[in-house]
């Protein structure tokens, strides 16, 4: 399944691109875009575990930038 989000306080660009490079490392992502321009995060996981998996993303994401979420 692949769905985009909007990204809430996401505001620098390096950061985006951290986020993007650890989200891909974690289990279960089968791709990931963050667009740091249009606010938005692409994932793409197996359908039976995508919840599961963002909400791994958005922790590590978190883990980066503490104020970024991913709005649902």
């Amino acid at each position: 399944m692949k769905r985009a989000y909007k990204l809430d306080e996401l505001d620098c660009a390096n950061c985006a691109a951290k986020m993007e490079r650890a989200a891909a490392k974690v289990e279960g992502v089968d791709s990931v875009a963050i667009n740091f321009m249009a606010q938005k995060i692409t994932l793409e996981a197996n359908d039976d575990i995508f919840m599961e998996v963002l909400d791994k993303v958005e922790k590590v994401m978190q883990s980066v930038e503490k104020d970024v979420s991913i709005v649902r």
